[in-house]
């Protein structure tokens, strides 16, 4: 019960309402949320095909994630931002709304798998950054990665048509 009476709360600050009162803001919003999920998701995915051996094979690894993970980090955080004020538009319908909640999960195992590569596999790619496929728990992570956030956009797309 507290997430509900949590989401009610939210639903009625000045921002949510505004908001949610407004003509062009929510609509604003969800495209400035689609374009930079689709910078998240675009960068990732560049990582993760390197990491299947299906592109950029004459990239080192560990370059293609320096020059992309900025823009990863940066368009995140921008979907986030955004994704909270949609959120909080209209919190109720959210809380109920399974899409949404498969969304969130998908975006921490997604994570978790993330951290997992950084903290496991990635610790060596010295060894497998160039000329050599990358190790097997790499390109789980990799081909995991691709699954979630193609998951995630999915449910994203979904939630509003329920």
């Amino acid at each position: 019960m507290f997430l509900r009476t949590f989401c009610e709360w939210v639903e009625q600050t000045n921002v949510a309402v505004t908001i949610a009162e407004s003509a062009w803001m929510f609509p604003t919003l969800e495209s400035i949320h689609v374009i930079a999920l689709g910078l998240v998701v675009g960068s990732i995915a560049m990582v993760d095909l390197r990491l299947l051996g299906l592109s950029a094979q004459s990239l080192r690894i560990s370059r293609l994630s320096e020059d992309v993970l900025p823009w990863t980090w940066a368009s995140f955080a921008v979907a986030v931002a955004t994704g909270v004020l949609l959120f909080a538009s209209n919190a109720t319908s959210y809380y109920d709304n399974i899409p949404f909640r498969l969304k969130l999960v998908l975006i921490a195992l997604a994570g978790a798998n993330m951290l997992l590569f950084h903290f496991g596999a990635y610790r060596r790619v010295a060894e497998w950054d160039h000329g050599v496929p990358a190790p097997l728990p790499a390109r789980m992570a990799g081909a995991l990665s691709l699954t979630f956030w193609i998951g995630v956009v999915t449910a994203g797309r979904w939630i509003g048509f329920v």
